[in-house]
Protein backbone atom coordinates (compact mmCIF):
# COMPACT_ATOMS: atom_id res chain seq x y z
CA UNK A 1 0.00 0.00 0.00
CA UNK A 2 1.15 3.53 -0.87
CA UNK A 3 4.37 2.14 -2.39
CA UNK A 4 3.92 4.20 -5.56
CA UNK A 5 3.31 7.41 -3.58
CA UNK A 6 6.31 6.66 -1.37
CA UNK A 7 8.59 6.18 -4.38
CA UNK A 8 7.43 9.39 -6.07
CA UNK A 9 7.81 11.49 -2.92
CA UNK A 10 11.26 10.01 -2.34
CA UNK A 11 12.21 11.11 -5.87
CA UNK A 12 11.05 14.68 -5.14
CA UNK A 13 12.86 14.76 -1.78
CA UNK A 14 16.07 13.52 -3.36
CA UNK A 15 16.06 16.58 -5.60
CA UNK A 16 15.27 18.86 -2.64
CA UNK A 17 18.16 17.49 -0.57
CA UNK A 18 20.50 18.23 -3.45
CA UNK A 19 19.50 21.89 -3.55
CA UNK A 20 21.99 24.04 -1.67
CA UNK A 21 19.95 27.19 -2.25
CA UNK A 22 16.15 27.25 -2.50
CA UNK A 23 14.02 29.82 -4.32
CA UNK A 24 10.27 30.22 -4.58
CA UNK A 25 10.54 28.77 -8.08
CA UNK A 26 12.32 25.64 -6.76
CA UNK A 27 9.60 25.20 -4.15
CA UNK A 28 6.87 25.69 -6.75
CA UNK A 29 8.37 23.00 -9.01
CA UNK A 30 8.76 20.54 -6.13
CA UNK A 31 5.19 21.08 -4.92
CA UNK A 32 3.88 20.56 -8.43
CA UNK A 33 5.41 17.08 -8.39
CA UNK A 34 4.07 16.41 -4.88
CA UNK A 35 0.61 17.49 -6.05
CA UNK A 36 0.69 15.07 -8.99
CA UNK A 37 1.90 12.23 -6.75
CA UNK A 38 -0.98 12.79 -4.32
CA UNK A 39 -3.60 13.01 -7.06
CA UNK A 40 -2.29 9.80 -8.65
CA UNK A 41 -2.58 8.16 -5.22
CA UNK A 42 -6.30 8.99 -5.39
CA UNK A 43 -6.24 11.64 -2.66
CA UNK A 44 -9.29 13.92 -2.75
CA UNK A 45 -8.53 16.92 -5.00
CA UNK A 46 -9.82 19.45 -2.44
CA UNK A 47 -7.60 17.91 0.21
CA UNK A 48 -4.63 18.09 -2.17
CA UNK A 49 -5.36 21.73 -2.98
CA UNK A 50 -5.48 22.77 0.70
CA UNK A 51 -2.43 20.64 1.50
CA UNK A 52 -0.28 22.18 -1.25
CA UNK A 53 -1.34 25.70 -0.27
CA UNK A 54 -0.48 25.10 3.38
CA UNK A 55 2.93 23.66 2.51
CA UNK A 56 3.68 26.46 0.03
CA UNK A 57 2.80 29.16 2.58
CA UNK A 58 5.20 27.68 5.13
CA UNK A 59 7.93 26.66 2.68
CA UNK A 60 8.54 30.09 1.14
CA UNK A 61 9.20 31.73 4.48
CA UNK A 62 12.56 33.50 4.94
CA UNK A 63 13.61 31.18 7.78
CA UNK A 64 13.24 28.21 5.43
CA UNK A 65 14.72 29.56 2.20
CA UNK A 66 17.73 31.06 3.98
CA UNK A 67 18.41 28.10 6.28
CA UNK A 68 21.49 25.90 5.85
CA UNK A 69 19.33 22.92 4.82
CA UNK A 70 16.18 24.31 3.16
CA UNK A 71 15.40 21.01 1.40
CA UNK A 72 15.20 19.18 4.72
CA UNK A 73 13.08 21.96 6.19
CA UNK A 74 10.55 21.56 3.38
CA UNK A 75 10.48 17.78 3.85
CA UNK A 76 9.68 18.39 7.53
CA UNK A 77 6.82 20.70 6.52
CA UNK A 78 5.44 18.07 4.09
CA UNK A 79 5.69 15.46 6.84
CA UNK A 80 3.84 17.62 9.37
CA UNK A 81 1.09 18.61 6.92
CA UNK A 82 0.52 14.99 5.88
CA UNK A 83 0.10 14.11 9.55
CA UNK A 84 -2.38 16.98 9.93
CA UNK A 85 -4.64 15.98 7.04
CA UNK A 86 -4.83 12.42 8.42
CA UNK A 87 -5.95 13.64 11.81
CA UNK A 88 -2.75 14.32 13.69
CA UNK A 89 -3.46 15.93 17.05
CA UNK A 90 -7.09 14.74 17.14
CA UNK A 91 -8.30 12.07 19.55
CA UNK A 92 -8.69 8.84 17.60
CA UNK A 93 -8.96 6.56 20.65
CA UNK A 94 -11.98 4.31 21.14
CA UNK A 95 -14.55 5.77 23.54
CA UNK A 96 -15.35 3.15 26.17
CA UNK A 97 -16.01 5.50 29.11
CA UNK A 98 -19.65 4.80 29.89
CA UNK A 99 -21.78 2.54 32.06
CA UNK A 100 -21.54 -0.99 30.65
CA UNK A 101 -22.50 -2.51 28.40
CA UNK A 102 -20.94 -0.07 25.92
CA UNK A 103 -22.41 -0.46 22.42
CA UNK A 104 -20.15 -0.26 19.36
CA UNK A 105 -22.05 -0.21 16.07
CA UNK A 106 -20.26 -1.28 12.88
CA UNK A 107 -21.65 0.07 9.59
CA UNK A 108 -20.57 0.04 5.94
CA UNK A 109 -21.22 -1.38 2.51
CA UNK A 110 -21.07 -5.07 1.62
CA UNK A 111 -17.60 -6.45 0.99
CA UNK A 112 -15.74 -3.86 3.09
CA UNK A 113 -14.80 -6.43 5.73
CA UNK A 114 -17.33 -5.45 8.39
CA UNK A 115 -17.91 -8.90 9.88
CA UNK A 116 -14.21 -9.76 10.07
CA UNK A 117 -13.52 -6.32 11.56
CA UNK A 118 -16.06 -7.05 14.30
CA UNK A 119 -14.02 -10.09 15.28
CA UNK A 120 -10.73 -8.19 15.06
CA UNK A 121 -12.14 -5.42 17.24
CA UNK A 122 -13.41 -7.99 19.74
CA UNK A 123 -9.92 -9.50 19.89
CA UNK A 124 -8.41 -6.05 20.44
CA UNK A 125 -10.83 -5.40 23.32
CA UNK A 126 -10.10 -8.84 24.76
CA UNK A 127 -6.49 -7.71 25.06
CA UNK A 128 -7.80 -4.77 27.12
CA UNK A 129 -9.48 -7.29 29.48
CA UNK A 130 -12.96 -6.42 28.24
CA UNK A 131 -15.72 -9.02 27.91
CA UNK A 132 -17.40 -8.48 24.55
CA UNK A 133 -20.52 -9.90 22.93
CA UNK A 134 -20.59 -10.11 19.13
CA UNK A 135 -24.05 -9.54 17.65
CA UNK A 136 -24.86 -10.81 14.11
CA UNK A 137 -27.60 -8.43 12.91
CA UNK A 138 -27.12 -8.88 9.15
CA UNK A 139 -30.08 -11.08 8.19
CA UNK A 140 -29.82 -10.40 4.45
CA UNK A 141 -26.38 -11.61 3.37
CA UNK A 142 -26.25 -15.41 3.10
CA UNK A 143 -24.19 -17.01 5.89
CA UNK A 144 -23.41 -13.64 7.53
CA UNK A 145 -24.66 -14.90 10.90
CA UNK A 146 -22.71 -18.13 10.54
CA UNK A 147 -19.55 -16.24 9.54
CA UNK A 148 -19.56 -14.09 12.68
CA UNK A 149 -20.29 -17.18 14.80
CA UNK A 150 -17.26 -18.95 13.32
CA UNK A 151 -15.06 -15.86 13.87
CA UNK A 152 -16.24 -15.60 17.48
CA UNK A 153 -15.51 -19.29 18.14
CA UNK A 154 -11.99 -18.93 16.69
CA UNK A 155 -11.29 -16.00 19.02
CA UNK A 156 -13.05 -17.35 22.09
CA UNK A 157 -15.54 -14.46 22.06
CA UNK A 158 -19.24 -15.08 22.74
CA UNK A 159 -21.71 -14.52 19.90
CA UNK A 160 -25.38 -13.69 20.46
CA UNK A 161 -27.72 -16.21 18.84
CA UNK A 162 -29.88 -14.81 16.06
CA UNK A 163 -31.74 -16.14 13.02
CA UNK A 164 -32.39 -14.70 9.53
CA UNK A 165 -36.14 -14.48 10.16
CA UNK A 166 -35.69 -11.90 12.95
CA UNK A 167 -35.76 -8.14 12.49
CA UNK A 168 -32.28 -6.55 12.89
CA UNK A 169 -33.49 -3.93 15.37
CA UNK A 170 -35.06 -6.67 17.53
CA UNK A 171 -31.84 -8.69 17.43
CA UNK A 172 -29.81 -5.70 18.62
CA UNK A 173 -32.30 -4.73 21.32
CA UNK A 174 -32.49 -8.32 22.65
CA UNK A 175 -28.71 -8.65 22.54
CA UNK A 176 -28.29 -5.50 24.62
CA UNK A 177 -30.74 -6.86 27.24
CA UNK A 178 -28.86 -10.19 27.23
CA UNK A 179 -25.51 -8.43 27.67
CA UNK A 180 -26.84 -6.38 30.58
CA UNK A 181 -28.16 -9.46 32.39
CA UNK A 182 -25.04 -11.55 31.80
CA UNK A 183 -22.25 -9.14 32.70
CA UNK A 184 -20.83 -8.20 29.28
CA UNK A 185 -19.18 -4.78 29.26
CA UNK A 186 -19.08 -4.35 25.46
CA UNK A 187 -21.54 -5.14 22.67
CA UNK A 188 -20.33 -5.10 19.05
CA UNK A 189 -23.15 -4.88 16.48
CA UNK A 190 -22.46 -6.34 13.02
CA UNK A 191 -25.10 -4.58 10.90
CA UNK A 192 -26.19 -5.22 7.31
CA UNK A 193 -24.63 -3.56 4.30
CA UNK A 194 -25.59 -2.93 0.70
CA UNK A 195 -23.71 -2.51 -2.54
CA UNK A 196 -24.64 1.16 -2.31
CA UNK A 197 -26.37 3.53 0.10
CA UNK A 198 -30.19 3.36 -0.02
CA UNK A 199 -33.08 4.62 2.13
CA UNK A 200 -34.05 1.15 3.39
CA UNK A 201 -30.55 0.51 4.74
CA UNK A 202 -30.21 3.93 6.35
CA UNK A 203 -33.66 3.76 7.97
CA UNK A 204 -32.81 0.36 9.45
CA UNK A 205 -29.47 1.61 10.78
CA UNK A 206 -31.14 4.70 12.22
CA UNK A 207 -33.65 2.47 14.04
CA UNK A 208 -30.83 0.36 15.48
CA UNK A 209 -29.02 3.50 16.58
CA UNK A 210 -32.15 4.79 18.36
CA UNK A 211 -32.81 1.43 20.02
CA UNK A 212 -29.27 0.79 21.33
CA UNK A 213 -27.71 4.27 21.72
CA UNK A 214 -24.20 3.23 20.58
CA UNK A 215 -21.27 5.09 22.07
CA UNK A 216 -19.32 4.54 18.85
CA UNK A 217 -20.58 4.20 15.27
CA UNK A 218 -17.63 2.95 13.26
CA UNK A 219 -17.75 3.08 9.47
CA UNK A 220 -15.79 0.22 7.90
CA UNK A 221 -14.24 1.29 4.59
CA UNK A 222 -12.39 -0.78 2.00
CA UNK A 223 -9.20 1.13 1.15
CA UNK A 224 -9.02 -0.72 -2.16
CA UNK A 225 -12.02 1.31 -3.41
CA UNK A 226 -9.94 4.48 -3.20
CA UNK A 227 -11.77 7.79 -3.43
CA UNK A 228 -15.16 6.07 -3.47
CA UNK A 229 -14.56 4.97 0.14
CA UNK A 230 -14.34 8.64 1.13
CA UNK A 231 -17.57 9.50 -0.71
CA UNK A 232 -19.44 6.60 0.93
CA UNK A 233 -18.06 7.56 4.36
CA UNK A 234 -19.49 11.05 3.84
CA UNK A 235 -22.88 9.55 3.00
CA UNK A 236 -22.95 7.40 6.16
CA UNK A 237 -21.74 10.33 8.22
CA UNK A 238 -24.53 12.59 6.95
CA UNK A 239 -27.18 10.02 7.87
CA UNK A 240 -25.78 8.49 11.09
CA UNK A 241 -23.15 10.92 12.41
CA UNK A 242 -20.40 8.30 12.60
CA UNK A 243 -17.75 8.65 15.30
CA UNK A 244 -14.83 7.07 13.48
CA UNK A 245 -13.54 4.93 10.63
CA UNK A 246 -11.89 1.52 10.29
CA UNK A 247 -9.90 1.26 7.05
CA UNK A 248 -9.50 -2.32 5.83
CA UNK A 249 -7.18 -3.92 3.26
CA UNK A 250 -4.38 -1.39 3.68
CA UNK A 251 -1.98 -4.25 3.07
CA UNK A 252 -3.20 -4.61 -0.52
CA UNK A 253 -2.41 -2.68 -3.67
CA UNK A 254 -4.51 0.29 -2.63
CA UNK A 255 -3.33 3.67 -3.83
CA UNK A 256 -3.92 4.94 -0.30
CA UNK A 257 -5.96 8.05 -1.12
CA UNK A 258 -8.69 7.06 1.33
CA UNK A 259 -6.23 6.98 4.24
CA UNK A 260 -5.02 10.48 3.43
CA UNK A 261 -8.43 12.00 2.62
CA UNK A 262 -11.06 10.55 4.90
CA UNK A 263 -10.40 12.66 8.01
CA UNK A 264 -10.33 15.94 6.09
CA UNK A 265 -13.51 15.17 4.13
CA UNK A 266 -15.66 13.67 6.91
CA UNK A 267 -14.17 15.38 9.93
CA UNK A 268 -14.15 11.98 11.65
CA UNK A 269 -10.90 10.22 12.60
CA UNK A 270 -9.59 6.89 11.35
CA UNK A 271 -9.42 4.80 14.53
CA UNK A 272 -8.16 1.45 13.26
CA UNK A 273 -6.57 0.00 10.14
CA UNK A 274 -6.78 -3.58 8.90
CA UNK A 275 -3.48 -4.88 7.54
CA UNK A 276 -4.32 -8.43 6.56
CA UNK A 277 -6.94 -11.18 6.63
CA UNK A 278 -5.75 -12.75 9.89
CA UNK A 279 -7.85 -11.96 12.95
CA UNK A 280 -4.93 -10.26 14.70
CA UNK A 281 -4.28 -7.91 11.75
CA UNK A 282 -5.86 -4.79 13.23
CA UNK A 283 -3.79 -1.81 14.38
CA UNK A 284 -4.65 1.40 16.17
CA UNK A 285 -4.24 4.18 13.62
CA UNK A 286 -1.37 6.58 14.24
CA UNK A 287 -1.17 9.26 11.48
CA UNK A 288 2.44 10.17 12.29
CA UNK A 289 3.55 6.54 12.04
CA UNK A 290 1.85 5.99 8.67
CA UNK A 291 3.40 9.18 7.30
CA UNK A 292 6.82 8.01 8.50
CA UNK A 293 6.33 4.77 6.57
CA UNK A 294 5.21 6.67 3.45
CA UNK A 295 8.28 8.90 3.61
CA UNK A 296 10.61 5.94 4.15
CA UNK A 297 11.41 6.79 7.77
CA UNK A 298 10.18 3.51 9.22
CA UNK A 299 8.03 2.94 12.29
CA UNK A 300 10.11 1.67 15.18
CA UNK A 301 7.38 2.32 17.78
CA UNK A 302 4.88 0.00 16.09
CA UNK A 303 7.62 -2.60 15.58
CA UNK A 304 8.48 -2.55 19.29
CA UNK A 305 4.78 -2.73 20.26
CA UNK A 306 4.26 -5.73 17.98
CA UNK A 307 7.30 -7.46 19.45
CA UNK A 308 6.13 -6.80 23.01
CA UNK A 309 2.68 -8.24 22.24
CA UNK A 310 4.10 -11.37 20.60
CA UNK A 311 7.19 -12.37 22.58
CA UNK A 312 6.55 -14.11 25.87
CA UNK A 313 8.58 -12.72 28.80
CA UNK A 314 9.27 -16.14 30.30
CA UNK A 315 10.36 -17.53 26.93
CA UNK A 316 12.56 -14.48 26.33
CA UNK A 317 14.15 -14.90 29.76
CA UNK A 318 14.78 -18.60 29.04
CA UNK A 319 16.42 -17.74 25.72
CA UNK A 320 18.61 -15.11 27.36
CA UNK A 321 19.90 -17.73 29.77
CA UNK A 322 20.64 -20.10 26.88
CA UNK A 323 22.38 -17.31 24.99
CA UNK A 324 24.61 -16.53 27.96
CA UNK A 325 25.65 -20.15 28.05
CA UNK A 326 26.00 -20.24 24.23
CA UNK A 327 23.30 -22.94 24.04
CA UNK A 328 21.00 -21.31 21.43
CA UNK A 329 19.99 -24.20 19.13
CA UNK A 330 17.81 -24.89 16.10
CA UNK A 331 14.81 -25.65 18.33
CA UNK A 332 15.09 -22.12 19.72
CA UNK A 333 15.64 -20.78 16.21
CA UNK A 334 12.37 -22.41 15.08
CA UNK A 335 10.52 -20.96 18.07
CA UNK A 336 11.78 -17.48 17.18
CA UNK A 337 10.63 -17.89 13.57
CA UNK A 338 7.17 -18.79 14.85
CA UNK A 339 7.08 -15.63 16.99
CA UNK A 340 8.25 -13.43 14.12
CA UNK A 341 5.51 -14.83 11.85
CA UNK A 342 2.93 -13.66 14.39
CA UNK A 343 4.15 -10.09 13.93
CA UNK A 344 3.06 -10.06 10.28
CA UNK A 345 4.65 -10.46 6.88
CA UNK A 346 8.38 -9.97 6.42
CA UNK A 347 7.69 -7.02 4.11
CA UNK A 348 5.58 -5.21 6.72
CA UNK A 349 8.15 -5.85 9.48
CA UNK A 350 11.08 -4.67 7.36
CA UNK A 351 9.10 -1.61 6.31
CA UNK A 352 8.97 -0.49 9.95
CA UNK A 353 12.75 -0.36 10.24
CA UNK A 354 14.09 3.08 9.23
CA UNK A 355 15.72 3.00 5.81
CA UNK A 356 15.01 -0.70 5.33
CA UNK A 357 12.09 -0.18 2.95
CA UNK A 358 14.33 1.62 0.47
CA UNK A 359 17.08 -0.94 0.96
CA UNK A 360 14.64 -3.79 0.22
CA UNK A 361 13.69 -2.14 -3.09
CA UNK A 362 17.36 -1.91 -4.05
CA UNK A 363 17.93 -5.54 -3.02
CA UNK A 364 14.77 -6.83 -4.68
CA UNK A 365 15.04 -10.59 -4.93
CA UNK A 366 17.97 -10.78 -2.51
CA UNK A 367 16.03 -10.66 0.78
CA UNK A 368 14.42 -13.85 2.16
CA UNK A 369 10.85 -14.53 1.04
CA UNK A 370 7.92 -15.99 2.98
CA UNK A 371 8.35 -19.18 0.91
CA UNK A 372 11.99 -19.50 1.98
CA UNK A 373 10.95 -19.22 5.63
CA UNK A 374 8.46 -22.04 5.07
CA UNK A 375 11.33 -24.15 3.70
CA UNK A 376 13.41 -23.33 6.77
CA UNK A 377 10.56 -24.48 9.04
CA UNK A 378 10.12 -27.69 7.06
CA UNK A 379 13.84 -28.47 7.22
CA UNK A 380 14.08 -27.97 11.00
CA UNK A 381 10.89 -29.99 11.60
CA UNK A 382 12.44 -32.85 9.61
CA UNK A 383 15.33 -33.07 12.06
CA UNK A 384 15.44 -35.28 15.13
CA UNK A 385 15.41 -33.62 18.58
CA UNK A 386 19.10 -34.48 18.91
CA UNK A 387 19.93 -32.81 15.60
CA UNK A 388 18.06 -29.65 16.57
CA UNK A 389 19.93 -29.49 19.86
CA UNK A 390 23.36 -30.15 18.32
CA UNK A 391 23.47 -29.37 14.61
CA UNK A 392 27.16 -30.34 14.37
CA UNK A 393 26.19 -34.05 14.32
CA UNK A 394 24.37 -33.59 11.00
CA UNK A 395 26.58 -35.42 8.52
CA UNK A 396 26.05 -36.14 4.81
CA UNK A 397 23.57 -39.00 5.20
CA UNK A 398 21.55 -37.06 7.75
CA UNK A 399 21.41 -34.04 5.43
CA UNK A 400 20.04 -36.22 2.64
CA UNK A 401 17.39 -37.67 4.95
CA UNK A 402 16.38 -34.19 6.17
CA UNK A 403 16.19 -32.89 2.57
CA UNK A 404 13.96 -35.79 1.53
CA UNK A 405 11.77 -35.40 4.59
CA UNK A 406 11.24 -31.67 4.08
CA UNK A 407 10.81 -31.73 0.31
CA UNK A 408 13.88 -29.58 -0.17
CA UNK A 409 17.41 -30.12 -1.48
CA UNK A 410 20.65 -30.96 0.32
CA UNK A 411 21.93 -27.59 -0.85
CA UNK A 412 19.09 -25.83 0.99
CA UNK A 413 19.84 -27.81 4.14
CA UNK A 414 23.50 -26.80 3.86
CA UNK A 415 22.54 -23.15 3.42
CA UNK A 416 20.33 -23.24 6.50
CA UNK A 417 23.05 -24.76 8.67
CA UNK A 418 25.55 -22.19 7.40
CA UNK A 419 23.14 -19.31 8.08
CA UNK A 420 22.34 -20.66 11.53
CA UNK A 421 26.02 -20.80 12.42
CA UNK A 422 26.36 -17.18 11.32
CA UNK A 423 23.19 -16.23 13.20
CA UNK A 424 24.60 -17.73 16.39
CA UNK A 425 27.54 -15.35 16.12
CA UNK A 426 25.28 -12.32 15.49
CA UNK A 427 22.94 -13.21 18.35
CA UNK A 428 25.93 -13.55 20.66
CA UNK A 429 27.07 -10.04 19.71
CA UNK A 430 23.56 -8.56 20.20
CA UNK A 431 23.32 -10.25 23.59
CA UNK A 432 26.25 -8.13 24.78
CA UNK A 433 24.16 -4.99 24.15
CA UNK A 434 21.32 -6.12 26.37
CA UNK A 435 17.64 -5.17 25.79
CA UNK A 436 18.13 -1.47 26.64
CA UNK A 437 21.26 -1.16 24.60
CA UNK A 438 19.64 -2.87 21.63
CA UNK A 439 16.61 -0.53 21.67
CA UNK A 440 18.89 2.46 22.10
CA UNK A 441 20.89 1.29 19.11
CA UNK A 442 17.72 0.93 17.04
CA UNK A 443 16.64 4.42 18.06
CA UNK A 444 19.98 5.88 17.09
CA UNK A 445 19.82 4.07 13.77
CA UNK A 446 16.38 5.50 13.11
CA UNK A 447 17.45 9.04 13.98
CA UNK A 448 20.49 8.80 11.77
CA UNK A 449 18.37 7.82 8.79
CA UNK A 450 15.72 10.51 9.12
CA UNK A 451 15.97 13.30 6.56
CA UNK A 452 15.59 15.74 9.41
CA UNK A 453 16.03 15.50 13.17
Amino acid sequence: MLNSLSEKLESVFKKLRGQGIMTEENVKDALREVRLALLEADVNFKVVKDFIENVRAKAVGTEVLQSLAPGQQIIRIVHDELVNIMGGGSDNSLNLAAKPPVVLMMVGLQGAGKTTSCGKLGRHLKGLKRRSLLVPADVYRPAAIEQLTVVGNQLGIDVFKSTPDQKPVDICRNALDFATLNGYDTVILDTAGRHQIDDFLMNELSDIKSATQPLEILFVADAMTGQEAVNVASGFNDKLDITGVILTKLDGDAKGGAALSIKSVTGKPVKFVGLGEKLDALEIFHPDRLVSRILGMGDVLTLVEKAQSVFDEKETSRLQQKLKKNQFDLEDFLAQLQQIKKMGSLESIMGMIPGMGKMMKQMKGAQPSEKELQHVEAIIRSMTPGERTNHTIINGSRRLRIANGSGTSVQEVNQLLKRFTEAQKVVKQLQKLGPKGLLKGMGGLGKGMLPFG
